[in-house]
């Protein structure tokens, strides 16, 4: 089967991450000499990665959160958030001792921007 032939059965298939993939894909594997089923998996995984990829931008998508924002954007003086701990949490060093993080808080208090909050 050619390969126009293949990328328009992956489009009647809706397998858009095999499709987008393909060419990458086929030039990696035959220059590493890697077997079809190989070549086949790899494919299949980035079908995969493509679907996750789509579930987590529709999810996002019907949360309607708010647009990301950093934390220097913040107003800590119009909050009453510990700016402090704030700070130390953002750099993540609680991720090393395996800890989790909660934010409890009042309705506009800053829960989610805080802790959706990218560097600045």
């Amino acid at each position: 089967m050619e390969r126009h032939e293949l990328i328009a059965l992956m489009a009647d298939l809706s397998l858009a991450g095999m499709r987008a993939a393909y060419d990458e894909v086929m030039s990696d594997g035959i220059k590493r000499q890697r077997t079809v089923q190989q070549i086949l998996g790899d494919l299949l995984a980035a079908e995969r990665a493509e679907k996750q990829a789509r579930s987590i931008r529709y999810q996002l998508g019907a949360a309607r959160l708010p647009l990301a924002r950093t934390l220097a954007e913040f107003d800590f003086a119009a909050s009453p958030v510990n700016e402090g701990l704030v700070r130390d949490l953002h750099d993540g060093a609680f991720l090393a001792t395996q800890r989790n993080a909660v934010f409890v808080g009042g309705t506009g208090s800053g829960k989610t921007q805080v802790s959706r909050a990218g560097r600045a």
